[in-house]
């Protein structure tokens, strides 16, 4: 199988989650994987972006298919339903929210910087050897919730990987539902 330029991108995401251990300022770096796939679905209408260039993907398919660590099993019919896209969207963009009004508190003085990346939403681990570094807390709490979202996320991917086909997380990955409601509502 020929391989493309675009099949190393997973690299991206060992280097975005690495930085980021050690120095949590560098998950703002992980906008880019947030801005890109909406980018291409706005200007070009097509979800372009997660089908070839989204470094998760490309990381999910180069555990899952060239080092065969996945199952390779179908997912059950209720994962790649419409009500758990639409629903896990809803939680994802709930969370994104939450995200950005912790970050807010913090930039208006009504809340102290959270110096911990939290696992799965709920889960605080303290997060002391990334930071402090040179910046505002508003900067270094975005940084952090922006950090527990991506490496959630991942490990929610790398799971579903393990257990189903290599780019199982995509069926149900918010930036792809996003991505797809974007292209419909440009092709109607």
């Amino acid at each position: 199988m020929k391989q493309h330029w675009y099949n190393y991108l997973w690299i991206w995401s060992v280097i975005y989650f690495t930085l980021g251990f050690f120095n949590i300022l560098f998950a703002w770096l992980g906008l880019i994987s947030f801005i890109l796939p909406l980018i291409f679905a706005v200007g070009k209408g097509s979800k372009g972006f997660c089908n070839r260039y989204c470094d998760r993907g490309q990381l999910l398919r180069m555990l899952g298919s060239q080092r065969g660590f996945s199952r390779g099993k179908d997912m059950p019919a209720w994962l790649k339903g419409k009500s758990f896209r639409y629903g896990f969207l809803i939680f994802f963009l709930t969370m994104f929210g939450n995200m950005l009004w912790g970050t807010y508190l913090v930039f208006a003085g009504a809340a102290d910087l959270h110096e911990a990346v939290t696992f799965f939403w709920t889960f605080d681990v303290p997060w002391h050897w990334a930071y402090p570094v040179p910046a505002e807390p508003w900067i270094a709490q975005f940084a952090f919730g922006f950090y527990s979202l991506m490496l959630t996320s991942a490990i929610l991917g790398i799971l579903t990987m393990l257990a189903y086909k290599p780019r199982s997380w995509c069926v149900y990955c918010p930036m792809g539902t996003m991505t797809q409601l974007i292209c419909k509502a440009k092709a109607s």
